[in-house]
């Protein structure tokens, strides 16, 4: 005893179904990514990306300098939402100040002063949010000036 399964034949209509559900899904995600990389977009980074590049050496420079000066610094966040900056080598006395700014999301920008709570160790005056930050850090010493830039922890 044989039995033959019946199988319906493919047509042209589960083809063309096929390739709009297909085409579908494909324009659905194409415009979900979009709307997402659109919305962590800050705007203008530089006005005029010619007249940054001529910066580019001189940005160099400083960085090369503010290395050779063998200062170090680590910042970090509280549970209380302070920033505690750490430094070794910096001189005593030096100014400490940071600026702040969200990597992705929401344009959040924040400029923090700090006073010493002893040897090499700095606090911040006002409390910071929760959340992902970049600080750039600026320690100054008379004319001497180092700086970094790094995540908040």
């Amino acid at each position: 005893m044989t039995t033959q399964a019946s199988s319906k034949p493919f047509t042209g209509r589960k083809m063309a179904a096929i390739l709009i559900v297909g085409f579908g899904i494909v324009v659905a995600v194409n415009f979900t990514m979009a709307s997402l990389a659109t919305s962590g977009f800050h705007g203008v980074v530089v006005e005029n990306s010619y007249v940054a590049s001529q910066n580019f050496n001189d940005w160099m420079e400083e960085a090369e300098a503010s290395r050779a000066l063998g200062w170090e610094a680590t910042a970090e966040r509280s549970e209380d939402g302070f920033v505690t900056i750490r430094t070794s080598d910096a001189p005593q006395g030096a100014v400490v100040s940071a600026e702040l700014r969200r990597p992705i999301g929401v344009d959040d920008r924040l400029e923090l002063a700090f006073q010493s709570t002893g040897p090499d160790t700095y606090r911040s005056t006002a409390p910071v949010e929760a959340g992902r930050w970049t600080v750039r850090l600026r320690i100054t010493s008379g004319e001497q000036v180092w700086a970094e830039e790094s995540a908040l922890r």
